[in-house]
């Protein structure tokens, strides 16, 4: 008799664990810091935890609208417009459960079997499998350290007749960086071009440092209706089991995405939503906790440069790179992130798992400084005792 579980699909069946399961499940398992997978180790904002309690105790726990709470859609545009510019009617949001689930309605909406998509390596990595499971093809187009610009010759050579959407995370995971007001004046007029769907996920919009300011795709002209913004309340607030996002474009279109995620999670804890309107609307709360980190980066990034660790720029997310080589590290980034958590116990990412197509570059890795001061103050001093003893 045949096992049931290899008549499963194929695409999951033989799919293994993303690398950021893989190596947080090692530093559990090893007891090892975590500077792999992005989430702070401290709580919300105690703001956000009393209008959690307070929404808890007073508002409904039954299903809220589909498209989410009237509250809340109407607080994700307003928060735009006094932090971006961004002129939104509350019909243009769509509450996800996440943004990756916003990141899915989207590509199940806008994806058609045999469609193309052009996606930019290195990339998270939902945006591949999602476009495959809608029938699309994922086409790379190579981004090269240490600055990760984007090469409008490589992006047109990429585009066919069966190009559909690109995708442009910005600012980028995993590298931190953020795009260029010339980048962003260029994929804009790629896509018109091309009358292409820009499918933008921005949900490190709040989470940048030095003095730079986000400015949305969706702003240049010709992009209002070719654009879906893809926000995180997670990354705004420091909260992350929450699993509340959103996707925003034209109400037309809106209207269509929300038709794909009724079928996925249609819908979002009520509580949670009422929590992230009150949230938005207090000012100068998102403010706070960027922050807060930019506290926690320093920490971190003065630390590996007081160590000797070459550090790429970056000015944006929670995570910072290490280029290794640079560093004095003879070892490939999957080889150094599996023995860094066996044997140093700091557990980080390899820039080369979050990657498809040829030419990876495979010396980066990946830490994340959303960590509390002393522990970033020990992962460093582990990390620097382990690579002296290579």
């Amino acid at each position: 008799m045949t096992d049931p579980a290899q008549r499963l699909s194929p695409v999951y069946r033989d799919m293994p664990l993303t690398i950021f399961e893989h190596m947080s499940g090692l530093a559990r398992h090893l007891g090892a810091i975590n500077l792999g997978q992005g989430f702070p180790d401290e709580p919300p904002p105690p703001a956000l935890l009393d209008a959690l309690a307070r929404a808890s105790a007073e508002k409904s726990h039954q299903y809220p609208p589909m498209a989410g709470l009237a509250e809340l859609r109407r607080a994700v545009a307003d928060f735009y417009a006094r932090t971006q510019g961004l002129a939104l009617s509350p019909d243009s949001v769509i509450v996800t459960s996440g943004a990756t689930e916003a990141v899915a309605s989207t590509i199940l909406a806008v994806v058609a079997p045999g469609d193309e998509v052009v996606l930019f390596a290195p990339a998270y990595d939902a945006y591949a499998p999602l476009v495959r499971r809608a029938g699309g093809v994922p086409v790379f187009v190579a981004l090269r350290p240490p600055h990760w610009g984007y090469d409008r010759a490589a992006i047109e050579a990429a585009i066919t007749a069966r190009t559909r959407a690109i995708i442009v995370n910005d600012p980028l995971n995993p590298t931190g960086t953020v795009a260029s007001p010339q980048d962003l004046a260029m994929l804009a007029q790629v896509c018109v071009a091309h009358d292409l769907i820009a499918i933008c996920d921005e949900v490190w919009e709040n989470v940048r440092f030095d003095g730079f300011a986000h400015a949305s795709l969706m702003m240049q002209p010709g992009m209002a209706g070719r654009t879906v913004k893809i926000g995180s309340a997670g990354k705004i607030f420091g909260a992350t089991g929450w699993k509340v996002g959103w996707l925003i474009t034209a109400p037309a279109m809106a209207a269509v995405l929300g038709r794909a995620h009724q079928f996925l999670t249609f819908t979002t804890p009520p509580m949670l939503q009422w929590a992230v309107a009150e949230g938005l609307d207090t000012p100068g709360l998102a403010q706070s906790c960027t922050a807060r980190w930019a506290q926690t980066r320093g920490v971190l990034l003065d630390g590996l440069m007081r160590e000797g660790f070459a550090l790429l720029p970056s000015a944006a997310t929670w995570f910072t790179c290490i280029d290794l080589a640079a560093s004095g590290i003879a070892l490939d980034d999957r080889t150094f992130s599996e023995r860094a958590v066996h044997e140093a116990g700091v557990a980080s990412i390899p820039i080369s798992a979050l990657w498809e197509g040829g030419g990876a570059p495979t010396g980066i890795i990946r830490l994340c400084h959303c960590k509390p001061e002393t522990t970033l103050s020990d992962a460093v001093g582990r990390l620097a005792h382990w690579r002296d003893g290579l």
